[in-house]
């Protein structure tokens, strides 16, 4: 017959378990928006250079014109500054990210 404490130990280990994998999935759709905006950038080939400051995330660009700023706004970007070959978005936390992610696919 198992002890009180066992139960608690028990339920612990279980919410541990669910917590892990809700975290888990959550990386996992994150690694996928980073993708979407990526290839809404016009693939890694496109980009150029990356620079962040706070919540702005800018990026130098080949072509500007193969961007889909629409598919970036409804993926969640505050907005959108064309200036020449580059782009300021606003994205809040992620642009810290999407430059690190970005980064690693150089």
């Amino acid at each position: 017959m198992l002890m009180p404490i066992q139960y608690y130990i028990i339920i612990g280990i279980i919410i541990l378990i669910i917590l892990l994998a809700v975290l888990k999935a959550g990386k996992k759709d994150a690694h996928l928006e980073l993708n979407k905006l990526v290839d809404y950038l016009g693939g890694k080939d496109n980009i150029i250079a990356t620079e962040t400051n706070m919540s702005r995330f800018k990026v130098t660009l080949k072509d500007v014109n193969i961007v889909n700023k629409e598919a970036i706004q409804k993926l969640g970007a505050k907005g959108i500054v064309e200036i020449d070959n580059q782009l300021k978005i606003i994205l809040g936390s992620e642009s810290k990210q999407l430059k690190k992610y970005i980064d690693e696919l150089k």
